[in-house]
């Protein structure tokens, strides 16, 4: 559009210019014919008016220029995840133990057998394979006990180890952990105690001296 108006303008200044011209020419001459004369400032005018249009006609084609927001780069924000913790089924709490109590005497060598009682306090049955594992301290020779049976929850049973006194003196302490089929550790830790090269408590016994008195027996004459 602004082409356009350009183009128009020059061609009215061409005009204005051709008809001064003209009037120059055929001033020598007699002019039979009366030659309407050219109002320059209407021709202006009409120029700017002309101009000033088309300029109101460009600014109303043109569209608006609305800035817009282009992102950059590729990185895209993922949202923050709400890590859900899980809870196993699987339970087992200690009830006792059956056999070598907690700092049991032993001699370097001593064979013995460890007996647990517990309980399945999950929701979830120990299934036949679950494992009695060693799980850190002194083993005492003792292997990991697999179930052959199943345990429902809410039941209880016995769990034993046969196991060796270290040649070590001191005292020995072995833990051990249920676990799944797959190694899932879960429950108490059971333990075993031992007090190896410890001395039992012997009771003395001191006789006592203890003094019987005979009636003596007078005879008469």
């Amino acid at each position: 559009m602004l082409k356009n108006t350009g183009m128009l303008f020059k061609l009215v200044i061409l005009a204005l210019l051709g008809s001064l011209a003209l009037s120059a020419c055929g001033a020598g001459t007699p002019n039979l014919t009366p030659t309407p004369t050219v109002d320059i400032g209407a021709i202006q005018t009409f120029a700017v008016s002309t101009f000033a249009s088309g300029l109101t006609q460009t600014a109303i084609a043109m569209p608006t220029n609305t800035p817009t927001y282009t992102p950059t780069g590729t990185t895209q924000l993922t949202p923050a995840r709400t890590a859900i913790p899980t809870v196993s089924c699987y339970g087992l709490v200690g009830v006792k133990d059956v056999t070598v109590p907690d700092n049991t005497p032993m001699v370097p060598g001593q064979t013995f057998v460890k007996t647990w009682l517990v309980k399945n306090t999950g929701t979830c049955t120990w299934d036949a394979g679950f494992k009695l594992v060693f799980y850190g301290g002194d083993a005492m020779g003792g292997v990991t006990l697999v179930l052959t049976n199943a345990v429902s929850p809410g039941a209880e049973t016995e769990l034993s180890v046969s196991m060796t006194a270290p040649s070590k003196t001191g005292t020995v302490r072995g833990n051990w952990l249920m676990s799944t089929t797959n190694g899932t550790f879960f429950g108490d830790e059971l333990f075993v105690i031992i007090n190896v090269g410890g001395a039992t408590s012997t009771a003395t016994v001191t006789p006592t001296m203890t003094v019987t008195q005979t009636p003596t027996t007078s005879s008469g004459n």
